[in-house]
């Protein structure tokens, strides 16, 4: 597993390419409705490395992460969407919905085995 700081510099590298993408063919992606629902899904993994950043920016500096991370992430996403296509940005929510609800349970399910084996020894 990668530690905090070369975990936030990926997400930042990742963050900027996607980011650079997107605006390159951001007409192409609001040129039909399968692109569009597409343009959303791109902006939602902004969003995921977003709030990987930012996670790992608290971490770094020792605060607590909590929902102000995922608000300012979902923020900066739809802002991202916003500038493709209207729908994008519905989409966008959507996808980042999605992807929350899995981090929340991939999450959980890490939490619950590194317990069980702090419990063991």
């Amino acid at each position: 597993m990668a530690g905090s700081g070369s975990s936030m510099l990926y997400s930042f590298l990742l963050f900027t390419v996607i980011l650079s993408l997107q605006e390159m063919y951001r007409g192409k992606l609001a040129s039909s409705e399968l692109f569009t629902i597409l343009g959303g899904f791109i902006s939602s993994l902004l969003f995921l490395v977003s709030l990987t950043f930012i996670g790992n920016f608290q971490e770094t500096c020792g605060m607590r992460t909590g929902w102000g991370a995922v608000i300012l992430a979902e923020a900066v996403a739809l802002i991202a969407a916003s500038t493709v296509h209207r729908v994008c940005i519905t989409t966008c929510f959507l996808f980042s919905a999605g992807l929350l609800y899995e981090i929340n349970k991939i999450s959980g399910v890490t939490l619950s085995k590194s317990e069980s084996k702090t419990k063991r020894h």
